[in-house]
């Protein structure tokens, strides 16, 4: 990123974000056919928040295009059986409904492998119901495979640098399921971004801007499950569904990657034997979205246990508590991720390699490519979101513990790194 870019993206991104009750007539998919800017595609779909999608000239020197498929596109179900035999694998069912999502259970992956043969050989039917591998860390299991490499355009990705940094978890999953196999109404984790790109096979989506689901909830507030069940047209379930409008359907063709922009919620279906590589990711883009995100979840948090509010002592910490177990975070850990992310860039400004060959991991490797003033972004961003954060009442009200660092010193410490670059 060059520093015109940068100075243009920063003043784009401090502008107010609009992310509620936006309209699908102004929304379509630009396909991108061939290698583009990392700061065009920065400037075009990260900053607006716009989908798009990526030919399948983008995967086409990844190990897993060539080995996991067949000559005739098919899933190669015999090497992956040799490749993963025995690994648990995690498999959800998509004939049934738990809550508003598919119930899961682990299995081995010869297991799923057999499963899948039969329900080709049957017609694409099975008593046992369509299942579906799904959200399977292989990446993190199988390092040593080198199935695929993340596109540049995707590598600013915050989510999975603290995650891997802490070693607890990862959002890099593969996908493999049969014709007929989908996921349910929703929208991704943290309100994060998500790139997806099909191996093989072919999918569907249903894309609604942020603000549209609002428009998709029954009487009782709750989400659609299905967006497609005639169980809508019911104006005594769904009052406003007929406000919604109609969604941007993508057909995803074997090799393509679909950008799957924050908030933006979803539905997708398997057209055919389909298995795809998918990443939820945030950065400096929509770091607002998710600080926007998280507000609203903990002030849901607060209205459902308000009663006890004056009765309870603790009652802010049992709500952070509780927003983390539905969550999977709270105040105290997004104040250590944003600390995380800044830590390494500010490590890498103080030992900032002259070319390449000087590079020693992969996240070096990924700032180096990227550029200084991607690095100064990225701290404005976090800069920007302590600032709101040290102003919100909820957050001040954190217990000292919760917190392993003071977040003024750290402030001063990014102003500082900032200033040597911008």
């Amino acid at each position: 990123m060059d520093r015109e870019t940068f100075h243009n993206c920063c003043s784009l991104v401090e502008m107010p974000r609009q992310i509620h009750q936006q309209h699908c007539s102004s929304h379509f998919i630009q396909y991108i056919e061939r290698e583009i800017a990392y700061s065009k595609f920065f400037k075009n779909y990260l900053i607006p928040n716009q989908p798009c999608m990526f030919s399948k000239k983008f995967t086409e020197d990844w190990n897993c295009r060539k080995k996991w498929v067949t000559a005739d596109g098919k899933p190669n179900l015999q090497r992956l059986l040799q490749e993963f035999d025995e690994s648990p694998v995690p498999v959800a069912n998509c004939s049934a409904k738990e809550y508003n999502s598919n119930p899961k259970q682990i299995m081995p992956f010869k297991e799923f492998i057999q499963y899948w043969r039969e329900y080709i050989q049957n017609g694409h039917s099975s008593p046992r119901g369509c299942l579906y591998l799904k959200d399977w860390h292989m990446q993190r299991n199988f390092p040593e495979h080198n199935t695929y490499k993340t596109p540049i355009y995707f590598s600013s990705d915050w989510l999975n640098e603290y995650w891997d940094t802490i070693e607890v978890d990862d959002y890099r999953f593969v996908y493999m399921g049969p014709k007929g196999s989908w996921t349910p109404f929703h929208a991704d984790v943290f309100r994060s971004y998500s790139w997806s790109a099909n191996i093989c096979g072919r999918k569907k989506w249903l894309l609604y801007p942020p603000g549209q689901e609002e428009f998709l909830r029954d009487c009782h507030g709750n989400l659609a499950y299905d967006v497609t069940a005639p169980v809508l047209q019911d104006k005594g379930l769904y009052p406003q569904f007929e406000e919604a409008c109609q969604p941007l359907e993508i057909i995803q063709e074997a090799g393509e990657i679909i950008f799957v922009p924050s908030g933006w919620h979803h539905q997708v279906y398997n057209l055919e034997d389909t298995i795809s590589i998918n990443h939820n990711w945030l950065n400096g883009c929509n770091l607002d979205i998710m600080w926007q995100f998280l507000q609203e979840e903990l002030s849901s948090v607060q209205r459902e246990i308000g009663e006890w509010r004056d009765t309870m002592d603790s009652w802010h910490q049992h709500c952070q508590v509780i927003m983390k177990s539905c969550t999977g975070i709270d105040y105290g850990e997004f104040a250590s991720f944003l600390k995380t992310i800044a830590n390494n860039r500010m490590s890498f400004l103080n030992s900032c390699p002259r070319n390449a060959d000087n590079i020693q991991d992969h996240l070096a490797e990924s700032l180096f490519a990227l550029g200084p003033q991607h690095v100064a972004f990225d701290l404005q961003r976090v800069l920007h979101i302590f600032e709101s954060m040290l102003s919100n009442e909820d957050f001040k009200r954190l217990e000292p513990s919760a917190l392993s660092f003071k977040p003024e010193e750290l402030l001063q410490e990014i102003r500082e790194a900032v200033r040597t670059i911008v």
